[in-house]
């Protein structure tokens, strides 16, 4: 994965903003789900990193939205160390604590 600092600093302004650091109880996943108008945003993810996948669009609650994932070797060998770098209580407390209690529930990148 091969990002220009300003792709890197999108990518965290994303992340930050409307990302989501969690699970589904088995392994860590990142996640980003966003209405069905950033179809362009979703296929740049798409193309700058690939390993990660794009699910939908789904139609819930009267709410047409996608939703991107970030999660396996991908996420291990790719975004973590990415994130380890550039993530940083000064950036965000509440994104860096959320990214933190992720890799500790599922004792990744430690």
């Amino acid at each position: 994965m091969q990002l220009s600092d300003f792709e890197v600093g999108y990518l965290l302004g994303l992340l930050v903003g409307e990302g989501h650091f969690g699970g589904d109880g088995k392994q860590p996943q990142i996640t980003l789900r966003m209405h069905t108008d950033h179809v362009n945003l979703f296929r740049w993810l798409e193309g700058r990193l690939p390993g990660s996948r794009l699910y939908g669009p789904y139609d819930h609650g009267g709410r047409r939205y996608f939703q991107w994932m970030a999660r396996g070797e991908f996420l291990r060998s790719e975004l973590i160390p990415l994130l380890d770098r550039f993530l940083v209580p000064e950036l965000d407390g509440k994104a860096f604590a959320r990214y933190q209690e992720m890799k500790v529930r599922y004792q990744i990148g430690l």
